[in-house]
């Protein structure tokens, strides 16, 4: 996990003014980060994946223009909490635009009737499945990072062998895998508990890119096993 924190992409955005490139750089980073978790959101407000694919660039288009995150500072924290209240606003704004045209006999259609949200109690929020796929988000992106790393050091057999140890139960003994790699059993238990606590950090290292601070990783992993147990 990085120890500078004022070099993680979201304070790097959040100080930056005038169209900084590498600030830019590190939004456009973000952004692409959080597209999955966007049109989760979008769709569980009762879009059809088309529609909440087409407003989420809209959305980031926005996001991305010089000047358009101006109001973020590093005090805010997360990142993921200053995009969510921006996709809240922007997706009301949308709906206030969609139902003035409506009334006014405009043909636009935003892909919500009346702009109302799902009130199911037994379906999943918007913000729910927000968090869930900025959840399952992070573990591809932190599993990702950790193949990449892996395949530099010239161990790519080993993370294919034992990567399934990482998430779930693995559904192959740990004999199999030793055979596979060449390796004694006791090795494999070793080698699993290693990339493990690799993985770990490569979590973290992905959260510690949208906070502002350090204490804020603890609550944001805490944040994420939370998303995934709902």
């Amino acid at each position: 996990m990085t120890s500078s924190f004022h070099e993680t992409r979201w304070t790097l955005v959040a100080r930056s003014r005038g169209g900084d490139t590498e600030a830019s750089v590190a939004l456009s980073e973000l952004c692409e980060a959080y597209y999955a978790p966007v049109v989760a959101f979008l769709r569980r407000e009762g879009r059809d994946e088309d529609a909440a694919r087409e407003l989420a660039h809209d959305f980031f288009a926005r996001l991305l223009e010089g000047g358009a995150i101006d109001g973020a500072r590093p005090g805010r924290g997360r990142f993921r909490s200053y995009l969510l209240g921006a996709l809240k606003h922007f997706a009301a704004d949308r709906r206030d635009r969609a139902l003035s045209a409506k009334r006014g006999g405009g043909a636009e259609h935003s892909g919500l009737d009346d702009g109302a949200e799902i009130a199911d109690g037994g379906i999943e929020s918007p913000d729910r499945a927000f968090d869930r796929q900025w959840a399952l988000t992070v573990l591809e992106r932190a599993m990702e990072r950790l193949e990449s790393e892996m395949r530099a050091e010239g161990k790519s057999a080993q993370f294919e062998t034992l990567h399934p140890w990482l998430t779930a139960d693995a559904g192959t003994d740990q004999a199999a895998a030793a055979a596979t790699l060449g390796i004694s059993v006791d090795a494999v238990k070793v080698a699993v508990h290693r990339l493990r606590k690799r993985f770990r950090e490569a979590v973290k290292t992905e959260i510690a890119q949208t906070v502002s601070e350090a204490a804020d990783v603890r609550e944001e992993l805490d944040a994420l096993t939370a998303a995934l147990r709902g």
